[in-house]
């Protein structure tokens, strides 16, 4: 069955509601400036009222960095924008009820950050649309949820066989698993990146580890059943995790697991449409910055496994979103569709779920050049879909 089909089949439909976004521009205060620079911050005021607001996040440090609004725990990630290089500027759209937030910058997108406290008054107005476009925006949420809950059911359980057959010393059925197993993670990496404690245990590259860190979750176990030359390895021989070290990173995976599931799962659990929009976009950027330079995947090479979830991911959450979007802007619906097709058109000439893809190192050059402009092309029209569902 083609990719398409199956997650036409993995989403329920949305029921279709009569009504339109509100276009009402944003209020006095809501659109801030974002200053990230190597040392500091620096944001336009420290508080706004509530209401959608718009960072416009500029980074004039000389690294990459990454911007967030942060929950009253300064762990729970709001909204966030990642990947902004030197010299660029990003816009951040987001809901914001009243309450106590943090702001985060993060060059070198490694350790905390710059946090910063941040304080959404209450504008007397009510955060989000109302009537039939709440309505559907209602829908749409809790038909993302029902996804995210199955994917991360799927995730846990697979986890727990991945780990049994790891620690059992059976490498090749660990090698075997770990792509597709790690499918349901990259489908709903937003919302495992939106527990900014979970995420960086489960998911951390040894290159995004601040000085000091201990380094846990799949890209250890990665490491350890691919293992490197000395040449790939800084110049020093890989060195094996002993059979306890294996127990013990196989335990803690399963137990991070654990905890994303039931979080994720928790009845007060919640993942509001401008979350979703943002993650869609949150997705395609993960592809141009890890899984199209072939950094996601450094050992396994099983990168196109994770750039079909991400995509996968993405086009899920633009169908639930589909019948504002198309009542808001159906011309950018329209376009998507075509670029989300040309992508998946692309990927398929190099394998299929059910078939298994090639490894991201036997690509050639213009293979991967192609990947990358058809990802760049559906980018730029997605980055638009949250201003369309929020009526920015």
């Amino acid at each position: 069955m083609p990719r398409a089909r199956l997650l036409a089949l993995a989403v329920p439909a949305a029921v279709l509601l009569s009504g339109c976004v509100a276009n009402t521009p944003a209020g006095e205060g809501r659109a801030l400036t974002v200053d990230s620079s190597a040392s500091a911050c620096e944001l336009s005021a420290t508080e706004a009222p509530s209401g959608t607001l718009t960072f416009s996040v500029t980074n004039t440090g000389d690294e990459t960095t990454e911007f967030y609004l942060l929950a009253d725990d300064a762990l729970r990630i709001v909204a966030e924008v990642e990947n902004i290089g030197p010299g660029l500027t990003r816009d951040l759209v987001a809901q914001v009820a009243p309450g106590e937030y943090f702001t985060a910058c993060k060059p070198g997108m490694v350790g905390d950050g710059i946090q910063a406290a941040f304080t959404v008054t209450d504008s007397g107005e009510q955060v989000g649309p109302t009537g039939a476009v709440a309505d559907q925006l209602a829908t749409a949420e809790a038909d993302y949820l029902a996804y995210v809950k199955d994917q991360v059911g799927s995730l846990l359980a697979g986890t727990q066989e991945f780990a049994a057959a790891y620690t059992a010393g059976d490498d090749d059925r660990a090698r075997e698993l770990y792509p597709t197993v790690r499918v349901h993670w990259e489908r709903i990496e937003p919302v495992a990146e939106s527990f900014g404690d979970l995420d960086p245990l489960l998911d951390a590259r040894e290159a995004d580890l601040a000085e000091g860190e201990t380094w846990s979750g799949w890209h250890l176990i990665e490491k350890d059943l691919w293992q490197p030359a000395p040449e790939a390895n800084g110049g020093e021989d890989y060195v094996a995790l002993t059979d306890a070290e294996r127990t013990a990173a196989a335990d803690d995976l399963v137990a991070q697991t654990e905890e994303l599931h039931a979080r994720v799962t928790a009845t007060d659990f919640t993942f509001e449409a401008f979350q979703i929009s943002n993650g869609a976009k949150e997705l395609l950027d993960e592809v141009a910055t890890g899984k199209v330079t072939g950094e996601e995947e450094i050992w396994s090479h099983t990168d196109l496994w994770d750039l079909a979830a991400n995509v996968d991911g993405a086009e899920v959450a633009l169908g639930v979103l589909r019948p504002v979007a198309e009542q808001a802007d159906p011309d950018l619906v329209a376009e998507l569709d075509d670029r989300f097709a040309a992508l998946d058109a692309v990927l398929a000439e190099h394998g299929s779920y059910q078939n298994g893809f090639s490894a991201y190192d036997e690509l050639t050059t213009d293979e991967v050049q192609a990947l990358a402009a058809a990802v760049d092309a559906l980018a730029e029209p997605l980055s638009g879909l949250t201003a369309v569902v929020t009526g920015a």
